[in-house]
């Protein structure tokens, strides 16, 4: 009988560190190493224990045996295992799509602040960037030019002071018109109709929508006078505008609407690296059983995961668990509405709108960013529909 060699005390500690991280898939992550895979930046690091340093996935530097490495969840657990960050992928710094997704984050707010149009220069270099490749970048995320998102920045000001009841005279100079030929010869694309029709209140029912770029693919937000409609994640910018007039196919569509691309920039920065949640207004249309749902998909923290047959629990209708799953599928706010966050009964990921591949995305940098120390807080939540109540028996089928 063979006798099975006892592990080497390097091979003990790298089990020991990748057990305790919750790394199950070694194969996979290292398969991911050597093909260099960007998508599993921010799942995982991985140490070399020859070199000292720990570095993503995706890192250009030349390989390592795989008995050197050591997988790690965090970059604080490589570090603590005495590793140094890699200079050159830099895995302890956000990665590049974020960052700069944060530049032109921070350019949309200075011009939504501004009183008049900053000029290209002055964005640029706010921004640490030359102009020629701040307009490039900025285009890229929200998928309009600066020039663009300033006018709408403008229009949208008009339009806040004539809903207020301004005259059309004292709201085109608040909002930094200088003439008022110039507000009157776009007056049609600003607002859809003539400044006093506007003022009155009369108002078309109109979608409007561009679409920005991310890491996980294109992103199309479209929005109503009464806030984001619908957020939508996929490959190809054409088949999401489709996708979008499907859902939408008595709703006037208005492409490339400049005005929601600080909502892309902000929506792309979220996906990018998670924060507490999105800050927008969103016009959710739904069955009154989707929107209970929507809702308590809302209250799943940040680095938090839930089962569906625990949202349905929350929501005081156990025994509709597959209901459940029918209403995340039928969400259309990514990320807004994270459904993302509702796994099987056994932790394993399920089917996503957009892509299981994605939604393990979302959920690796959510948990990365944040870690679960909310998780246990949110299930020992029974929830608002149960809370303090008491709920009769389900109906026998």
């Amino acid at each position: 009988m063979t006798r099975k060699r006892p592990a080497t005390p390097a091979k003990s500690a790298r089990a020991t560190c990748e057990r305790t991280s919750g790394i199950a898939d070694r194969a996979l992550c290292l398969a991911a190493i050597a093909a260099r895979d960007a998508a599993f930046d921010g799942r995982f690091v991985y140490s070399v224990a020859t070199t000292g340093v720990y570095c993503r996935p995706s890192c250009p530097s030349r390989g390592a045996r795989p008995e050197n490495i050591a997988l790690h969840a965090a970059c604080g657990d490589a570090e603590n295992a005495g590793f140094r960050p890699c200079k050159r992928c830099r895995p302890d710094v956000p990665h590049l799509r974020a960052r700069q997704a944060e530049r032109i984050a921070a350019a949309c707010r200075q011009i939504e602040t501004a009183e008049s149009s900053p000029p290209l220069a002055a964005l640029a270099s706010a921004a640490g960037l030359s102009p020629h490749h701040f307009h490039r970048l900025f285009k890229s995320v929200t998928g309009v030019t600066p020039k663009a998102y300033a006018q709408a920045q403008r229009r949208a000001r008009v339009q806040e002071g004539l809903a207020a009841g301004a005259s059309v005279t004292a709201a085109l100079h608040q909002a930094g018109y200088n003439a008022a030929s110039r507000f009157y010869a776009e007056a049609g694309a600003a607002l859809g109709m003539r400044p006093g029709g506007y003022r009155t209140g009369g108002a078309g029912a109109e979608l409007r929508f561009a679409v920005g770029v991310s890491s996980l693919g294109a992103v199309l937000v479209a929005a109503s006078d009464k806030g984001v409609a619908a957020i939508l994640i996929g490959e190809d910018g054409d088949v999401l505008r489709r996708d979008l007039a499907r859902r939408f196919p008595r709703a006037h569509l208005v492409a490339e609407d400049a005005a929601f691309a600080g909502v892309i920039a902000q929506v792309v920065s979220t996906i990018e690296e998670p924060a507490a949640g999105l800050d927008l207004p969103l016009d959710v249309r739904g069955t009154a059983f989707q929107q209970r749902v929507w809702q308590e998909l809302q209250r799943i923290p940040v680095g938090a995961t839930a089962t569906y047959a625990e949202v349905a629990a929350r929501i005081g209708r156990p025994e509709a668990a597959r209901a459940v799953a029918g209403a995340c599928a039928a969400n259309a706010h990514a990320v807004a509405i994270p459904c993302h966050r509702v796994v099987r009964g056994d932790g394993s990921l399920s089917g996503y709108r957009w892509g299981v591949a994605r939604k393990a995305a979302l959920i690796a940098r959510e948990q990365g960013a944040h870690g679960c120390e909310d998780d246990a807080a949110y299930r020992s939540d029974p929830g608002p529909a149960r809370r303090g109540t008491v709920r009769r028996k389900p109906r026998e089928a």
